[in-house]
């Protein structure tokens, strides 16, 4: 289970619209809880640098994972996740976002984004005994 206050969503399907028909990514800090659950207290927006086509790829700017990282240090909250988005595609993750899973304790929150429009997002986990991803619960709340 990933937790997001319902501003954070917000803000992450204003960024995916924003984006369109390019993908949006940036950072999910927080904290694990025991059981492996989730808990977003904020997002780190970034622009995308992903060379190439940005329609169905994305990179968080190194310098923001730089710049965050040191601003958490030594503190309780991490960086757990990223965010990006799937302009006119599925809220699942892509086979290039599974070859672009280096991190495999990061979760994966994607916005699908169908003709402008944003949708719910959905939450991911690399699941590597299974070779891809598997869908965890996203629960929203004020």
């Amino acid at each position: 289970v990933i937790q997001v206050p319902d501003p954070l969503v917000a803000r992450m399907k204003q960024a995916a619209e924003a984006a369109y028909p390019r993908e949006c990514c940036g950072l999910l800090i927080g904290r694990q809880q025991g059981g492996g659950d989730f808990t977003v207290t904020e997002t780190a927006a970034s622009r995308n640098v992903a060379e190439g086509d940005r329609k169905d790829r994305f990179e968080v700017d190194p310098q923001v994972r730089f710049d965050v990282m040191r601003r958490l240090e030594g503190g309780p909250e991490k960086i757990i996740g990223h965010y990006h988005s799937h302009p006119d595609h599925a809220g699942e993750p892509s086979a290039t976002d599974f070859e672009m899973a280096f991190e495999p304790e990061m979760v994966w929150l994607i916005v699908a984004v169908d003709n402008g429009l944003a949708q719910r997002p959905r939450a991911h986990i690399v699941d590597m005994a299974a070779g891809g991803f598997r869908e965890i619960e996203l629960r929203t709340y004020p």
